[in-house]
């Protein structure tokens, strides 16, 4: 039966990839991947030799279609990302909204996705919350930012290190110095750590300490 299966990927640590992830990809007819390459070493490492097609953010548009057509002829496909579970801030979106107004059946499994262990972990209120992804990096950051210093839920942000002091300074300027914040960083890998205080306690943590890898940071929401 033809069907569209979105797949996680470990963000990290590959004993996270499901026993169920690693069968649906090994039954698929085809593997769409955020990078071939990258998502390659996961595969090989998982003995699967599905064969991969390339889906990302800058082919997206003109590739779905055809997929969609290929779906309903009959073959089955497996999206996967880099890391994480496929449509949360990487491609998906378009490919799982084309084949639901196709009529496709879609089949999510669940997994690993980064926000979920940063939000439960960050001591922060987490019964209701708000998924904000990465902020506008230039237009519209600063009304972004203003419409969330009201946002009384807990707000959730991606970010990259090289941001992460500019978003921080952010938070202070727009959400107070004392707004309470928890950074996770590099979450299930080596040298995860978790950074919790006020806006500014931990932006002074990473300005002496320069961060590395993957962040996802959990801001409380306005009292």
């Amino acid at each position: 039966m033809s069907k569209l299966y979105l797949v996680p990927t470990p963000i990290g640590n590959l004993e996270d990839m499901s026993f169920r992830a690693i069968r649906i990809l090994k039954e698929v007819d085809l593997i769409l991947a955020e990078d071939t390459r990258n998502s390659g070493k996961l595969l090989k490492h998982f003995d699967i030799s599905t064969p991969m097609l390339s889906h990302h953010m800058h082919n997206e548009h003109k590739t779905v279609e055809g997929l969609v057509n290929r779906i309903k002829s009959g073959e089955r496909m497996a999206l996967i990302s880099d890391a994480g579970t496929p449509a949360i801030s990487d491609p998906g979106f378009l490919l799982s909204r084309a084949c639901v107004e196709a009529g496709i059946e879609i089949d999510c499994l669940p997994g690993a996705t980064a926000f979920v262990p940063a939000l439960v972990n960050s001591g922060l209120p987490n019964d209701k919350f708000v998924f904000e992804g990465f902020l506008p990096v230039k237009k519209g950051r600063q009304t972004r930012l203003n419409l969330l210093a009201e946002e009384t839920r807990t707000m959730i942000f991606y970010e990259s290190p090289h941001k992460l002091l500019k978003t921080l300074s952010h938070f202070a300027e727009y959400f107070g110095s004392e707004r309470r914040v928890s950074v996770s960083r590099e979450i299930t890998k080596l040298h995860e750590e978790t950074i919790r205080g006020t806006a500014t306690e931990v932006l002074e943590h990473y300005t002496q300490h320069p961060p590395k890898g993957e962040i996802v940071i959990i801001v409380a929401g306005k009292n």
